[in-house]
């Protein structure tokens, strides 16, 4: 399987705007094979706690249908981040678009202390079924909870995909923490992360995929949007910038 994380740049609270990024992204995805894209946390309205509310939507919100469409024509799995809301409650969400089914919402379970004034905790866990394969998504600080990644390993993932906001401050830490993840569990492991501003952090970029030993494989600059495809069979990967 060949998985892309993508680094990039959000316009800050414009869904659709973000929604013609993204797709110069999937295209290039597309035209180098790859099997799943993953975009950064709440990454088609950028990390705007503050604006949250106001746009938050659901999986069934018509300006994504051009996601679903992609995904079944090339047989592409698409995960993006946006805020939803179900009643009075708000999530940070990953919606997973995937060939021939409905979308998937998995709703970010661990918050950051500073999220809980906006945001509720989701309580389902997601794991997808890629063939022979199971990946286990997590979104920003759940790479921090022990108990998130040891629940994907008891679930017999072998693939890893953090969904990140992480600024220039926090990252070497979580990098960290993330190879330490790949190395105990043997799990492939994927950062995808902003680069530039978003919600008031300055991002670090640094959008990387771990062996399942731990060791860094790849791993994109501080500064530029680009992708990073990593083949989970051959080893091998590509940083290609936009």
């Amino acid at each position: 399987m060949k998985i892309c994380a993508a680094q990039t740049c959000a316009v800050k609270g414009d869904i659709e705007k973000n929604i013609v990024k993204h797709l110069q992204f999937i295209e290039l995805t597309i035209a180098n094979q790859c099997d799943l894209i993953l975009f950064p946390e709440l990454s088609l309205t950028g990390y705007e706690p503050t604006l949250a509310n106001e746009l938050a939507t659901t999986s069934k919100d018509d300006r994504l249908n051009c996601f679903q469409q992609l995904s079944d024509r090339h047989k592409i799995i698409i995960c993006v981040g946006l805020p939803t809301k179900i009643e009075a409650k708000l999530f940070i969400s990953m919606i997973i678009f995937q060939p021939d089914k409905e979308p998937i919402t998995y709703s970010k379970q661990h918050l950051y202390p500073t999220e809980t004034d906006y945001f509720s905790p989701g309580i389902t866990p997601v794991y997808l079924q890629v063939e022979e394969t199971v990946v286990a998504p997590a979104i920003c600080y759940e790479l921090s909870i022990p108990a998130h990644s040891a629940a994907a390993h008891q679930n017999k993932a072998s693939i890893y995909l953090a969904s990140v906001l992480n600024s220039v401050a926090g990252v070497d830490a979580d990098l960290q923490k993330l190879s330490g993840i790949a190395r105990k569990y043997h799990m492939i492991t994927f950062m995808a992360n902003y680069v530039s501003e978003s919600g008031g952090y300055n991002c670090a970029g640094k959008t990387s995929v771990w062996h399942s030993d731990g060791s860094l494989a790849a791993q994109l600059d501080s500064t530029n949007e680009g992708i990073l495809i990593y083949d989970t069979i051959t080893k091998e990967s590509v940083c290609k910038y936009i």
